[in-house]
């Protein structure tokens, strides 16, 4: 973030316009199509976005920036505006059918849901949203449409993008469309900035999409570090959640599709039992989450996985969990395993660090800079399972491993608080203001 602060430091706030230049917005408009903020994490497409911008929102409102989160209404019950927190409201946009509309189907509902989004502005003043901040590329669109139509910058996270998925597709996995692929190239070249996760993730938007690299910023996304923490230990949270005490717990929590890569993990289990038989007696794999995405086509393919590989009776399967109760079944692992083919960032990852749980994770994406290799968990090149049950063995042959990582994780991962996240994008939106503004002023000179 220092390129911002460095390039705001240098200007003398001579007169208070010069002050009111380098303001951070009062209101924003942040968009959510597909996934709701209010939705359960690890369930149909909802996942860390969610968390991501209801953190995020809510850290944005109390250092004063007003946040309105956009999403599509999915239930017909659903109230048009509900308040998520102080300086936070939640608006449902009615677009298309409520119940069983795919995430694939949702192209052709943006008309609608732009249109929504244009009537609560219509009902305001002008100027009432300063910026425009959409998150993934189907609120691009709609961002980009918003943004200009209001006369106001426009910051946009891709949150995943379609060239790096099907850069790294799973086997048998659905590769991305070519129409998201020209909708994220449209909005790379709207954004008066891009906010990425990772120093990778902003080079590949300008190595995939040509994104200007003085747009790009960097933000860590955060961990609630209230909720994420080692609190009473190992032992006690296996004790709430009915797991044996001396049980090696390599731990799977996510949503069940091919990107994520739940079968590795089942098939590593294999391979070590196969090795180990004596592990048999002391081991429980515990795989938290509900079928998304791809994963939807096939959604018992898991349990038939675990029966056919002969690992059904270690394998323990649980609907996705609160985030309150996800914090219990991280400190009540031995490791958290993700072997994901793509991950933007991989919040999990930091949630269970924070947690105090090592991660044994795939080298992808930005799980490099959430997982310390070595120190606060293991990074493996590739998806050969014979690699993730080399170290789970390390695991089973090193009782202490689990506390010892932990304690390393647990402190790496007070770096990612979303406090700094927060600060940092407003940063990001005080820079899209001057930037728009210059854009304008030499449009119009």
């Amino acid at each position: 973030m220092s390129q911002y602060v460095s390039r705001l430091g240098r200007r003398s706030p001579a007169t208070p316009s010069r002050l009111r230049l380098h303001r951070r917005p009062r209101r924003v408009a942040m968009l959510s199509v597909h996934t709701s903020p209010l939705h359960q994490p690890g369930t149909g497409d909802a996942g860390g976005m969610n968390v991501y911008i209801v953190e995020l929102a809510q850290r944005l409102a109390a250092i004063n920036v007003e946040v309105e989160i956009f999403t599509r209404a999915t239930t017909a019950a659903l109230p048009p505006v509900v308040e998520l927190a102080p300086g936070v409201l939640v608006r449902h946009v009615d677009a298309g059918p409520y119940e069983g509309l795919a995430k694939e189907d949702l192209p052709a509902q943006l008309c609608a849901f732009t249109h929504g989004v244009m009537q609560a502005w219509a009902g305001h003043r002008p100027g009432y949203y300063d910026l425009v901040h959409s998150h993934y590329w189907l609120s691009g669109h709609v961002g980009w449409l918003a943004a200009q139509r209001w006369g106001a910058p426009l910051v946009h996270a891709m949150h995943t993008m379609a060239k790096v998925k099907n850069a790294n597709l799973a086997d048998g996995d659905t590769p991305e469309p070519a129409a998201r692929v020209i909708g994220e190239t449209q909005i790379v070249a709207a954004a008066d900035r891009l906010i990425a996760n990772t120093a990778e993730e902003a080079d590949e938007l300008v190595r995939h999409y040509s994104a200007d690299p003085g747009k790009v910023a960097v933000v860590h996304p955060g961990v609630n570090l209230d909720r994420f923490r080692p609190a009473d230990g190992r032992a006690a949270a296996r004790a709430r959640l009915d797991l044996p005490q001396d049980a090696l717990i390599p731990l799977f929590a996510g949503r069940i599709q091919p990107l994520k890569a739940p079968d590795v993990l089942l098939r590593a289990v294999a391979v070590l039992l196969d090795e180990r038989p004596d592990l048999r007696s002391r081991i429980v794999v515990p795989v938290v989450g509900g079928p998304s995405g791809s994963g939807l086509a096939k959604p018992e393919g898991l349990q038939k996985l675990a029966s056919r590989l002969g690992i059904a009776d270690v394998v323990r399967f649980h609907p996705p969990v609160r985030q309150e109760q996800l914090a219990d079944w991280f400190r009540a692992a031995s490791v958290l395993v993700m072997p994901s083919y793509s991950e933007s960032f991989g919040l999990v990852a930091i949630e269970a660090q924070a947690a105090g749980t090592p991660v044994l994770a795939a080298a992808v994406g930005g799980l490099p800079v959430a997982v310390r290799d070595g120190r606060t968990g293991f990074l493996v090149r590739g998806h050969d399972p014979a690699d993730y049950a080399r170290v789970l063995r390390d695991f089973a042959d090193d009782p202490r491993l689990p506390d010892h990582m932990g304690a390393a994780a647990a402190r790496h991962a007070q770096s990612f608080g979303w406090d700094a996240a927060a600060a940092a994008t407003a940063d990001v939106y005080t820079a899209a203001m001057q930037a728009h503004r210059r854009r304008v002023r030499s449009h119009h000179g």
